[in-house]
């Protein structure tokens, strides 16, 4: 029921009733402890509280001061942290560099991080409820259950015991996650995918990453791995992935793959991604064609995901957006000529997301737990 008004509130009870099958006094019944508990409010009835001539009704909304929760976003380069209230709603936000992806020397730095965030929970102007727990998120293979980062290629960790280092430093339950799998879980609950019977959140950047919200869930998958486009095996076998295996598709469409290859094809090696995506933009046909290239293998794996679970949405996100324009005709010929029968129909859309945003996902995350009573985060 809480999840009910928290992701699609303010909400009558009969509209409840309605969506759910219950009758209302099943849900007065339901929701009246939730009340008395002060996560949920009968909001005052007002002009759009009216349904048709009959009398006015109550709308039911979540106290988004009931409860504040903790995300981070974990890069090699940064720690970007965010508090938020239990409707996500960020009211604080912490930026942090690392000069070192060390396990131990980044731990130390998260703690810091996490209190600072703490501190300024304690300190804001903002009404911020009781910190519930704290959401990290981490590109790679991730074992939630156990807050281990089994694999992150991009922060080069293996076997990380995140949770359970962090915890000894802060006493908050933890949750760890993989990003994209968070961001997606924002999305669903929060974002874009709240009414949605199905999507996919695919993430373009530094690597390849996919979310999938499928049958009313978002996709864990049975050993906690899933929805890892970038390596599907669609890209020459000669190239080498940051993964150590052959032909993924971040060899050809990850940010520094494009890069990558526009330096090789001008002969300018101390050129950056934004004087890659400029030379294209003026039209070098060496820069284009990398951006080619990688649309050509972002499409087909598109597609492939697409014929796979099909989809209603596919949202296109991550820093790697600002280039779409450079690739996204290529992308969308190549998801048209290999997507099956009506998988063609599939929408994709661009979602444009900061790195705040992805903080966020991570305590999205910590909310979706809480509020469903699941099992104690990791400490």
């Amino acid at each position: 029921m809480l999840t009910k008004i928290l992701t699609q509130g303010p909400i009558p009870r009969v509209e409840i009733a309605r969506r759910t099958g219950l009758s209302q006094a099943a849900v007065t019944k339901a929701v009246a402890p939730l009340i008395e508990t002060g996560f949920v409010t009968d909001a005052p009835a007002g002009d759009d509280g009216q349904l048709g001539i009959g009398r006015p009704v109550s709308p039911l909304t979540v106290v988004a001061s009931s409860a504040s929760v903790i995300g981070v976003k974990v890069t090699p380069t940064s720690l970007i942290g965010v508090t938020t209230d239990l409707t996500a709603g960020i009211l604080n936000v912490r930026h942090d560099a690392l000069d070192s992806t060390d396990p131990e020397a980044v731990i130390d730095r998260l703690a810091d991080h996490v209190k600072a965030l703490i501190s300024a929970l304690k300190t804001g102007t903002a009404m911020a409820g009781p910190l519930v727990g704290i959401g990290i998120a981490v590109s790679g293979d991730v074992d939630a259950t156990h807050g281990v980062v089994r694999d992150s290629p991009l922060m080069g960790w293996r076997g990380v015991p995140v949770a359970e280092l962090l915890g000894k430093r802060v006493r908050v339950p933890i949750l760890v996650s993989n990003d994209v799998r968070a961001l997606t879980v924002a999305e669903h609950w929060f974002g874009a995918g709240v009414n949605a019977d199905s999507f996919a959140v695919v993430t373009i950047g530094s690597g390849i990453g996919c979310g999938l919200y499928i049958n009313g869930e978002v996709v864990s998958g049975a050993y906690g791995v899933s929805g890892e486009l970038g390596h599907l095996p669609l890209a020459p076998g000669e190239l080498v992935c940051t993964c150590g295996r052959r032909g993924c598709v971040e060899t050809v469409a990850s940010s520094d793959a494009i890069l990558a290859r526009t330096r090789e094809q001008t002969g300018r090696p101390g050129l950056d991604l934004a004087g890659a995506v400029e030379l294209a933009h003026d039209g070098n046909l060496q820069a284009r064609e990398a951006f080619d290239r990688a649309g050509e293998v972002i499409g087909a794996a598109l597609a492939a995901m697409v014929n796979l679970v099909g989809p209603e949405l596919v949202m296109i996100a991550g820093e790697g957006v600002a280039e779409y324009d450079l690739y996204e005709e290529r992308m969308r010929r190549a998801f048209a000529e290999h997507a099956f029968g009506a998988a063609g129909d599939c929408r994709l859309t661009l979602r444009s997301h900061t790195f705040d945003d992805w903080a966020r996902g991570a305590a999205a995350t910590v909310i979706r737990s809480y509020v469903r009573g699941e099992p104690p985060l990791q400490r």
